[in-house]
Formats: C-alpha cells, sequence, structure tokens
C-alpha cells in the first residue's frame, strides 16, 4: 500500500474507519475472508503522516480472535489514534473502564452476513448498552440496510449513541428510498446517531452515485452527522485500492472543501473530546 501523499490533503483529516492488524493474527471460526494484506501500526503511523491524516479511528474486525489485544496495544502507540472494540455481553464493566483508558470509543457490531441477529431487548445487551451509555461511548453498527430498522429503533430505545456505517448501506438501484434508508434518514435528524462515508467501494456504485448518496445525507442531516473513513487496507476489494484513493473518492464524494473541512471538524469533536 502506497504512502505517497495527495498534495493537498487537508492536514487535519480524521479518518474515523481503519483497520489495523498483523497477518500474524489468529482468524475468528467463521470469518467471512482471509485477508490477503495486513496494516500494522508500524505501517499505519507514517502512512497519516505522509497523507495528511492528523487522527484515525480503528474499527475494530469481526475476522480476528485476539480479544482486541493487538487493537488495545495500537491505541498505547499513539495518541491520536481511538478505537472500537469487539466485546461479547456480559463483559465486566471494570475491563471496559479500563479499554476507555486506552482510547477506547465504542463497541462494534458487525452483524453484516450473520444468519441471525442477537437480540438487544435480552438483560445481558440491555446492561451492556447502558454500560456503554454510563462509559459516554458509541455503538458502531454494520449491517445490511434491510435489517437496519428494527435494529436501530432498539437502540435508539436504549439511549444509545449510534454511528452506522458505510453510508448506511444505500441500495443500488432505489438508494434510501427504502426502509432502511428512510430509517437512517429520520434517524439522523435526532440527536444519537451518524453515519460515515466510508467503504464506498464495497457499495459497488459510480463514484457520481457515491456522491448523490452523500448528497442525501448532508441535505438531510449536514456535514455535522457525517464522518469520513477510508477502510484501509481494503478488505475484499474488487480491484487493488491505495490510501489516497480513499482520500481521492472523500474529495469527489463530498467537492466542497468546506463541507470535508466540516466533517473533518465533526470526527474530530466525536472522536478526540
Amino acid at each position: 500500500m502506497t504512502t505517497t501523499p495527495t498534495g493537498d490533503a487537508p492536514q487535519l483529516l480524521v479518518d474515523t474507519h481503519v483497520h489495523l492488524f498483523s497477518n500474524t493474527l489468529p482468524l475468528a471460526p467463521g470469518a467471512w475472508t482471509r485477508p490477503h494484506t495486513d496494516l500494522t501500526t508500524e505501517a499505519f503511523l507514517p502512512m497519516m503522516t505522509a497523507h495528511g491524516v492528523s487522527h484515525a479511528v480503528i474499527s475494530a474486525m469481526s475476522l480476528l480472535d485476539d480479544a482486541n489485544t493487538y487493537t488495545l496495544t495500537a491505541l498505547r502507540s499513539h495518541p491520536h489514534l481511538r478505537a472500537t472494540v469487539d466485546v461479547p455481553p456480559g463483559t465486566p464493566f471494570a475491563d471496559l473502564a479500563e479499554m476507555k483508558s486506552s482510547g477506547v470509543v465504542g463497541i462494534r457490531l458487525q452483524w453484516r452476513r450473520r444468519p441471525h441477529l442477537p437480540d438487544l431487548t435480552t438483560r445481558d445487551y440491555r446492561t451492556l448498552l447502558r454500560q456503554i451509555t454510563d462509559l459516554n461511548w458509541h455503538v458502531e453498527l454494520n449491517i445490511e440496510s434491510a435489517r437496519l430498522p428494527p435494529v436501530l429503533h432498539a437502540l435508539l430505545t436504549a439511549g444509545t449513541k449510534v454511528v452506522v456505517d458505510h453510508f448506511g448501506d444505500p441500495h443500488p438501484e432505489t438508494g434510501y428510498n427504502n426502509p432502511g434508508g428512510k430509517a437512517l434518514l429520520n434517524a439522523l435528524t435526532t440527536a444519537h446517531v451518524w453515519t460515515k462515508l466510508s467503504a464506498g467501494y464495497r457499495l459497488r456504485v459510480p463514484p457520481t452515485t457515491l456522491a448523490t448518496y452523500a448528497t442525501t445525507l448532508l441535505q438531510t442531516a449536514g456535514p455535522t452527522k457525517l464522518f469520513w473513513g477510508s477502510d484501509a487496507p481494503f478488505i475484499g476489494a474488487p480491484h487493488p485500492l491505495t490510501y489516497t484513493d480513499a482520500i481521492t473518492s472523500f474529495k469527489t464524494t463530498v467537492p466542497n472543501p468546506t463541507t470535508r473541512t466540516q466533517i473533518t471538524q465533526t470526527s474530530q469533536n466525536f472522536y478526540f473530546t
């Protein structure tokens, strides 16, 4: 993966969705793919500097089976890193609080591709969501748009802050004009929900369509409800991508530099203050 700078990349760019790991780590049972490349902390930190990225957020990976150890170690290496973690219900509050002291800011529910979704209304999940609220964390949610409405409703009912990954998974034909898309747009007008302009390549639509998605989100909720994330190192991408490609995509998806700056400032405030 290249570390060539983009030249005019914003100096305060915040990448809210990066996966840091080593290919020596064990894979989780049932992992949906085996990564063909890794992105270690040692490789990513100079990449940040080269591309004008001042802060970054590590997104928890369901592919790994290392109990967040690599992520927690990475957080201790750089004060400009934050992270979400993958934790089961029943995790002791003291363990979560210790993670917060290391720089963890939330948990990730990686529920895409799951044949059956857990019930967020059970006692164990209600306890976990209450703990997240007490820690001022958020739930990072990666799920198919069609399955979003009941999950989003349960999280909002619990009073949890929610960040929905990857544009909210708009439908390639109907965009946000479907139950999942409408649920996301409605939720973005509340005080508890944000979404990421991340991993646009996973949606397999042209750049003009990505820009249309971003316009819809901006018109609905404004730049203070959006973040940008690269999704590096682009696991499962249909063709090779670089970090420069991800930043360029942000610029074409949100062509107004003032709006990009507002999104960056929103990310800084949400994750690092």
